[in-house]
Formats: C-alpha cells, structure tokens, sequence
C-alpha cells in the first residue's frame, strides 16, 4: 500500500495557523487567518453583499458582536470570528463559497449556533468569517407514510415540532437537551444524541445535499439518482457511503438533510431509579447493559449524578457555601431534599400496553436487586428533575438544562468533556476517580452524568465556571485541556468537543487518522475555505 501525500506540517493543526495569523487594525485581539491579507478579507466583505443583502453581513467589531457569545473557556479570545454572513439560499452559498476561495478568506458554517459547551458560533482557529444557515429554515418535506422529513440547517426542533402539531401528524421528534432552539441538522452533524428509541442521531439521518469547497453541489445517498423518490428512505446508495465524512468534519456545507421520524407509540411509560450510594454506578450500568442491548429499553439511558442534576435548577452557593469541590456529601444532601438519590436512571418503555406490562417485569426484577428504587411518574409527581427528563423521553422541548451555565453564577461558563468507554460497570470507578482527581486540583465541582447508547458508555462531565472572572477561565481552560490528555492516556476519548479542543482531543486519535483526514481535506478544499482546525483537521 503506497503511504499518502500529506505535508506533515498539516497535522500540527490550528495551533499554526495562529502562530501565522496577523492582527487586524482596528478590532483589538482580533486575527486574520494565515495567508489573508486585509485587502483580502475587505474584498471577501465588499463581494459577500453583493450575493447576501448588506443587513446580513457582518464586517468590523460591532457588527460581528452577535456572533462571539461563547460558554467555553477562551482566556485569549482565540476563537471570535473576524466576520458573519447569513445566506438564505443553497444559491448564495454557491456563490460565497466561490467568493471565498478567489480571496482566500476561511468560512465557519454554523446552523443556528445554539450548541452550548461545545462553542456556539466561536471557531476553530482565528480569522474566520461565520457562514450562518440559520435563515435557510425551510421545512421542505414531511412524508407522514414513511416517516421522514427533509429539513434546511435553519429548521429548530421547535420549528419541526410545531409543524407535526399543526398538521396533527402522529410521529415524534427526538431532541438533544436545548432543543428548542438547535438545529436537526447542525446536532446530526456534530453527532449529538436524544432521548427517544431515534437518539442516535446520525443512525437516523438518511440523505444530504452538500455545497462542496469548489461550489459544486453533492447529493448522496440515493439523492444523485435521475428520480430521487428514495432519498430518505434508503441511506446507503451505491459504492462507498459519504454521509459520514461530512460529520464533524469540514470537507463540506451540508445545505439539506433527510430524517427519519418515529411514529408514536400507543403507550410510553418513563421511569426513574434512584440510588442513594455514589459506589452504585457501576451496579446500575452492568444491570443496564444486557437490557439496552436486547432493547428491552429501546431508549438512550442516562444515570444523572445529583450534583448535575441540582445545577439545572440551583446556584451552587445553595448547595455549598466554600470555595473549595462540593463533596459528595453536601450533594447527598441537598439532593435527598430534592428527591433525588446520588445517581437517577432515567428510561422510558414504549409499545403496547402488554409489551410494556412485560418489559417492566424484567426491568423491575433487575434494579430491585441491586438496590435501586424503581418510580413511575404517578409516584413522583410534582419532581421537576423527573418532569424533565420525561419530557425529552417523548420527544419534548425543553431549555431547563441552560440552567447549569448560571450554576457559579451570572457569568456562564460551559464546556461538555464527554469521554467514551465500553459500556462495563468496571469502567466507572477509574473514570469517575480521575474527573474528580483532575476537577479538583483546579478548583471545579464534579457535575456529570453518564449515558448509555447500546454497547458504549458516555461520561458526560460538565465544566461549571464562572466566565467572568479571567482567572477562573484561564484555570477552566487548564482543567478541560488535562481532561482530555489524562482521560486519553487511559483510551477514554472524547467523541465531541467545543472549538478550545478540537485540536488536543484529535492528537488523542493517533497520526494516522489525522494524515487520511487531512488528505480527504486537500483533496476536497486545496484552499482550505472551509473551517480550517474543525475537528483538528488542518
């Protein structure tokens, strides 16, 4: 096998690019993107309003304000963009992107921009000029017979949501934790997850159509075909499959895509277990596992620690009034009052009303022997963590979560470390044991929860801080970057991160991932328009 053409300097990523970057008069801390000259990027805006109407273009400080809200820490301000422009069209992205390559200048595709703790509309690496989808919201297809739906990156959940409502369409979306305002498509494409049976995300995506870095437009699937009746409702094609390499990657602006819906069941029954012990959890995952993987719980299970679960709803002084990592005690305690045990297990059972009787026979028989207390929501009315989850359990809107930003206090501060291990209850000891070592030294509480898909457990640890106070946020930063090596070092990788990491938790994946990713991005954008440094991917 003959080795790739890659330029090793490729792989060290965006950290070059803003070593190279050059600052930009009159916009303090603000960087141009290597290889941009001013005259560049003033030429970039001048052309971009004449494909985007002047209002939706953004060139200097004040008007790209909107844009640089981020909850991840970003001490230097490394990763405000340097301008926005929102097409409304598949045609004006067409014409911007080919814009950009004639003056060089990177864009940042974005749908809505609402993923908090993963960067919002901030960039990977400095100079780049926001590419925001949110006014291409056109719900393009519902099929009510298939179930699937073709979307624009502007959709929201709440948009799509509303137009089954209004149509009195009996299918269910399936939606990440802010909902409301998230795009399917933008989710998908970062590989988020739900809370319904459909919440692997990109398992139900079924077609693209993608603007390529040199303007071509790409249909996969089966959406190439002279009559693409099947585009959503088979996602394979023919030959190599190409839908995933347009996740979390930034080889191309995904401008529509195809989605599967689930039909309502006639039953949906959501329960809660509840352990008193943090040492339960890994009893509760080895009970969990056999029965995720038989699909007797057909859902994505999440086992909520109390600390997370009380930042949803609490200042943290509410809980503890010391500067120093509420202990797990405190949290003990603070959670009995609310009704919650150290660790909430939180599944649904869907189906006929017998399927449901029967399942539930095993699901009980297992957490009773481990000690879990099992509830039903007629046994826990009145609990806003239970409403809460059961809510998204059924495809439900909600924006509670957003709760957590405000945990130190006015400032939001927010980054998602979300590690992955086999889903083995002798995985969590370690995990947990680590987070906390590593929290700890810089001052951080431990607020995490854990997930599990079918085979694989997710440790979703969220960094709590207050982004007001530049020195908490230079030791955010530090404490994010030794999550991701330390937890790397043991094989627990992150599967998604905000901007501040892209670069770091990619090293986690070894050279020869980034060398065929890098390859795949010189092939596809010799220019390097398109997000330089998403994903760690040069």
């Amino acid at each position: 096998m003959s080795s790739l053409p890659i330029d090793r300097r490729a792989l060290l990523g965006a950290s070059v690019a803003g070593a190279a970057a050059l600052t930009l008069a009159g916009c303090k801390g603000t960087t141009l993107a290597p290889g941009v000259s001013k005259a560049d990027f003033a030429g970039f805006i001048t052309a971009a309003k004449s494909v985007v109407e002047a209002e939706w273009v953004a060139g200097d400080a004040a008007a790209v304000k909107p844009w640089t809200k981020t909850y991840v820490p970003d001490p230097g301000g490394r990763h405000a963009p340097i301008g926005a422009v929102a097409p409304a069209s598949v045609e004006e992205v067409q014409e911007l992107v080919k814009i950009a390559n004639k003056f060089k200048q990177p864009l940042w595709p974005v749908s809505t921009g609402k993923n908090m703790g993963y960067g919002m509309t901030s960039t990977a690496a400095p100079g780049q000029v926001v590419l925001d989808l949110k006014r291409m919201n056109r719900i393009i297809e519902v099929d009510p017979e298939l179930c699937t739906a073709l979307v624009e990156p502007g959709v929201t959940y709440q948009q799509l949501k509303d137009y089954l409502v209004e149509n009195n369409l009996p299918l269910w979306i399936d939606v990440p934790t802010v909902g409301p305002i998230v795009s399917p498509v933008g989710n998908t494409l970062d590989r988020g997850v739900g809370y319904t049976p459909y919440g692997e995300h990109f398992m139900v995506q079924c077609g693209m159509e993608v603007v390529m870095a040199d303007g071509q437009i790409l249909k996969t699937g089966m959406g190439s075909t002279k009559n693409p009746s099947t585009w959503q409702a088979f996602k394979w094609g023919y030959g190599p499959y190409l839908d995933g390499i347009f996740t979390q990657s930034n080889f191309g602006v995904v401008t529509k895509m195809g989605m599967w819906l689930m039909p309502a069941p006639p039953v949906y029954k959501p329960f809660v277990v509840r352990h008193r012990n943090m040492g339960d959890l890994s009893k509760i995952v080895d009970a969990m596992r056999p029965m995720r993987i038989s699909n007797i719980i057909p859902n994505v299970v999440l086992m909520m620690g109390a600390g997370y679960q009380l930042a949803m709803f609490n200042r943290r002084g509410e809980v503890w009034d010391k500067a120093e990592p509420v202990p797990d005690e405190a949290f003990q305690q603070a959670g009995e009052k609310a009704g919650l045990g150290m660790w909430n297990t939180y599944f649904a059972l869907y189906g006929t009303p017998g399927m449901i009787a029967e399942n539930e026979k095993i699901v009980r028989a297992a957490f009773e022997a481990i000690g879990g207390e099992v509830l039903t929501e007629g046994q826990i009315v009145g609990n806003p963590y239970f409403h809460h989850h059961a809510t998204l359990m059924q495809g439900g809107l909600s924006l509670e979560e957003v709760g957590l930003a405000r945990w130190k206090g006015a400032g939001g501060g927010l980054a998602w470390f979300a590690p992955v291990a086999p889903a083995k209850g002798g995985e969590t000891e370690g995990q947990v044991a680590l987070a906390k070592e590593i929290l700890g030294k810089h001052g951080f509480d431990y607020t995490a929860a854990f997930a599990i898909g079918s085979r694989e457990l997710h440790h979703i640890i969220a960094l709590l801080y207050d982004k007001s106070d530049p020195e908490e946020e230079k030791r955010a930063d530090a404490c994010y970057k030794e999550l991701v090596t330390g937890f790397g070092d043991k094989g627990w990788a992150s599967y998604r991160t905000g901007v501040h990491a892209m670069d770091l938790v990619a090293q986690q994946y070894g050279e020869v991932n980034r060398a065929v990713n890098a390859a795949i991005k010189q092939a596809l954008d010799p220019n390097h328009i398109l997000a330089p440094g998403k994903s760690g991917i040069a």
